[in-house]
């Protein structure tokens, strides 16, 4: 029997106890499909941080480097400065794992409400795949304090080329910046993952998102890219929107979407539209990929830390990422027994929590979908 390794950072607020619905039906088609599952529970989170000082360590990093996939809870905590934990975990393990590529599914399930009048779950299904490394989230940047601010705009100027039409000089307090970078191997990398998806999935277009109009040094690059790979898929259509169209068409025509590539920024602006208009983040999974190494499955919703231990949370997005894992793993048919588990029971209604307008608990709705994938579907 295969057994599969699986670290845990269960995190904080919710995350402990989605987590734990996660593991539960996980551990339930194991026993259905044949394979096993050992976990191995890691402490890291705002509690372990505010005991010890303690981020994400080193040697824990190595360790995780020898498994193929980690499972995410959720992380955020007031008792902590917004970032500290944020930067410390989620992005370092990104960054150190390379985990280049954010997959996320925005499938509306039946019998699940979406804010969008008369759209249908054959309206709402598309990926979109989000570049994870590169664009405004390298963490360049800075403050700078009044009689350097002229400084700082001739650096601007310098390395934009750009005049600015105003002088601030005189009267501006404090002044901060922001550096993004996009590189043309970041670029294609990301740009060629989301073409061979659409190509696995039968899917005949492929969406870019930018900003090109306005940001044409970063942007233009992307662009450029996409065109490049785009030669090597002539039997997938291609199209350009700019990321504040693609807010729009997101909600007045989801249907026209299949596959969707976008920089990093905007990747993680839109698929919070995408989420809501699937049903909400606790319907909503997602993924950390990098294919070659350690990727990282999760819920794409925060910690919800006024939730934590009421047993209230939709554990749904998590089932679902520990689905998505499985997937990745080999395991496709666990993985297709789990969605089909979770479409079956919401179709059903008999259990769903509250934000999908139940009253049931999050060890219920965990405990419906692991009968139901060890039924006979």
């Amino acid at each position: 029997m295969v057994e599969y390794k699986i670290p845990v950072i269960a995190g904080d607020g919710i995350g402990p106890e989605v987590i734990a619905e996660g593991k539960r039906v996980i551990d339930a088609v194991s026993e259905v499909e044949n394979f096993d599952v050992k976990w191995i529970d890691y402490p890291f989170g705002a509690d372990h941080y505010i005991e010890t000082g303690e981020l994400l360590p080193e040697d824990a990093l190595k360790e995780l480097s020898k498994c193929r996939v980690i499972y995410l809870g959720a992380v955020g905590d007031p008792r902590v400065k917004p970032g500290i934990l944020e930067l410390g975990i989620i992005l370092r393990l990104r960054f150190y794992f390379d985990q280049y590529i954010s997959m996320r599914p925005v499938t509306l399930l039946e019998s699940v409400w979406t804010p969008i009048k008369d759209k249908t779950p054959g309206d709402i299904d598309f990926t979109v795949i989000r570049e994870n490394t590169e664009d405004f989230y390298i963490g360049v940047g800075g403050k700078i304090r009044k009689g350097r601010t002229q400084a700082a705009l001739e650096i601007a100027r310098s390395l934009y080329d750009v005049k600015l039409g105003l002088d601030i000089t005189s009267d501006a307090e404090e002044a901060a910046y922001q550096i993004g970078l996009i590189t043309r191997e970041g670029a294609r990398r990301v740009i060629r993952y989301a073409f061979e998806l659409a190509k696995k999935k039968g899917k005949n277009r492929v969406t870019s998102v930018d900003k090109a109009n306005v940001l044409s040094h970063m942007y233009g690059l992307w662009r450029d890219v996409f065109k490049g790979v785009a030669k090597d898929y002539p039997d997938i259509e291609t199209e350009f929107d700019f990321v504040d169209a693609i807010t729009m068409w997101f909600v007045k025509n989801p249907e026209r979407y299949q596959v969707v590539v976008a920089p990093n920024l905007f990747g993680d602006i839109i698929t919070d539209l995408g989420a809501m208009i699937q049903g909400g983040l606790g319907v909503a999974p997602g993924a950390n990929i990098n294919p070659r190494g350690t990727s990282m499955f999760e819920p794409i919703h925060g910690s919800a830390p006024k939730y934590r231990g009421m047993n209230r949370a939709n554990p749904i997005a998590t089932i679902w990422a520990g689905g998505m894992m499985l997937d990745h793993l080999g395991e496709t048919r666990a993985s297709e027994r789990i969605e089909k588990a979770i479409r079956i029971v919401l179709k059903e209604g008999k259990v769903r929590t509250h934000d999908l307008g139940g009253s049931s608990k999050t060890s219920e709705v965990g405990d419906a979908i692991a009968k139901k994938v060890k039924s006979e579907l």
